[in-house]
């Protein structure tokens, strides 16, 4: 059985810093990309960044940087460290795992974590 648990959010002031974690277990993680994607009150959920790789990485833009994901393999973790939060980045922070590739539709991903509430006051 896959688990995702993401972990990290909280209020931040604007301007401030915040470092998401996403641990993984269940599947082989060396072979899947993982992503960090945000869904806020009435809006589409949006990828934010996503690595197939250690080394390969894709950002949206309005978060490239500012936001930096990274991952460890040998924990099957996932991180997302964001910086210069604005209150437009306020949202629930999901990870998700996809085999091998990044795309940019959530409806591609297999597995999700739970989410992590992300809030930047103004």
């Amino acid at each position: 059985q896959v688990q995702v648990v993401e972990s990290g959010g909280g209020l931040v002031q604007a301007g401030g810093s915040l470092r998401l974690s996403c641990t993984v277990s269940g599947l082989s993680f060396d072979d899947y990309a993982m992503g960090w994607f945000r869904q806020a009150p009435g809006k589409e959920r949006e990828r934010v960044a996503c690595m197939r790789k250690i080394g390969v990485s894709t950002y949206s833009d309005s978060v490239k940087g500012r936001f930096t994901i990274s991952r460890d393999n040998a924990k099957s973790s996932l991180y997302l460290q964001m910086s210069s939060l604005k209150p437009e980045d306020t949202a629930m922070y999901y990870c998700a795992a996809r085999y091998l590739r990044c795309p940019v539709s959530s409806e591609e991903y297999n597995y999700w974590g739970q989410g992590t509430q992300v809030t930047v006051s103004s």
